[in-house]
């Protein structure tokens, strides 16, 4: 689940034609949080919207009816947030994770995947994505383990769902999967406290040729910024080589979302830029976080709607997003979130 990264100098958030500003380059916060903090943003209409475009040959995906939140039985261990909404700040420091502390993310990550794999077989067409929510909420419960997202601030379902001109953020609905449509599903899951975070990108029926090669190049986008990845690498080094590949293939880097460090906090330092960049900060050997670059066919920016989490592109085209949460080793990185590794915590 990514961070939503605020600056003046990354991204512009739209609401009734003014362009909204926020200072500090190094802070992130949910879209749920700046809409609250801002008055101009009150009874914004997307559909109000100042600049005209062509109709698009996919379906341009709006809030749909959200049901309740999905209960969580008692046997199972919860995050410190998933009963008030309310995550403990993480400490500023990157964590240098140890032996133990990687054996449980290896876990945590690679039940993550397995989710997200039962998901992906479920996507057709006619299908919700409250129903895909559904799915994975069980299969998670059924491990024994906890949905991530589910209640992190205030975050109303289990899992995300970005559909089309959705980039990231998307609250499952009742809408169902249309022809043409490609969906993001983004999984993160908290077990033997620790947790695990990855997404993909997939295809309702035959796509069309820019849908194909979108998804395409957001896939190798997440594939190349992990392999310039090792212990002496500047973090910096991912978002150029992530910017660089998507601008040569003619699409563009959100830069309103970020990776970020993962271990018994779902989110803690370093956030990972996935645009061009010059940030300081260098990988040592036992950092653990998330790459996971929102690439879009249009102009990176992005509206929040009414529901305070829902993240448009402003223009409506289209985005992907692949994700995985990696491990920094001596001679570069050891992708986590692979299905093989799960080791039930009994066992």
């Amino acid at each position: 689940m990514a961070l939503h990264l605020t600056s003046k100098n990354i991204c512009r958030t739209v609401y009734n034609k003014h362009t909204l500003l926020t200072s500090n380059a190094k802070s992130f916060i949910n879209p749920l949080q700046s809409i609250k903090s801002n008055e101009q943003l009150r009874g914004y209409s997307r559909r109000r919207s100042w600049f005209k475009a062509k109709k698009p040959a996919y379906d341009i995906v709006d809030l749909c009816e959200v049901g309740t939140r999905r209960s969580v039985p008692e046997f199972v261990p919860k995050p410190p947030y998933a009963a008030t909404g309310i995550e403990n700040e993480p400490e500023s420091q990157i964590q240098i994770l140890d032996a133990e502390s990687v054996r449980c993310m290896r876990n945590s990550c690679s039940l993550a995947k397995i989710l997200l794999d039962e998901v992906a077989r479920h996507i057709k067409l006619g299908v919700t994505t409250d129903e895909l929510d559904a799915i994975a909420h069980s299969t998670c419960i059924n491990f024994g383990a906890y949905p991530s997202p589910l209640n992190y601030r205030g975050f109303p379902k289990s899992i995300c769902t970005s559909v089309n001109n959705i980039a990231c953020h998307g609250i499952p609905d009742s809408r169902k999967l249309k022809k043409g449509d490609i969906i993001s599903v983004d999984i993160s899951v908290f077990y033997n406290g620790f947790h695990g975070d990855c997404a993909s990108t997939y295809f309702v029926n035959q796509p069309d040729p820019m849908a194909q090669k979108l998804v395409e190049v957001a896939q190798l986008c997440l594939l190349e910024g992990i392999k310039v990845c090792h212990h002496g690498q500047k973090f910096c080094a991912i978002g150029n080589t992530i910017s660089n590949l998507a601008k040569s293939q003619g699409f563009s880097v959100i830069p309103a979302f970020c990776g970020h460090g993962i271990s018994s906090s779902f989110h803690c330092s370093p956030n990972i830029l996935h645009y061009e960049n010059e940030e300081p900060g260098i990988m040592q050997k036992g950092m653990i976080f998330t790459i996971e670059p929102v690439i879009c066919e249009g102009a990176p920016d992005i509206v929040i709607l009414e529901d305070g989490w829902t993240a448009s592109t402003e223009d409506n085209s289209r985005s992907a997003q692949f994700e995985h949460t990696i491990l920094i080793t001596e001679e570069g990185a050891e992708i986590l979130t692979v299905p093989d590794k799960f080791k039930p915590q009994n066992s």
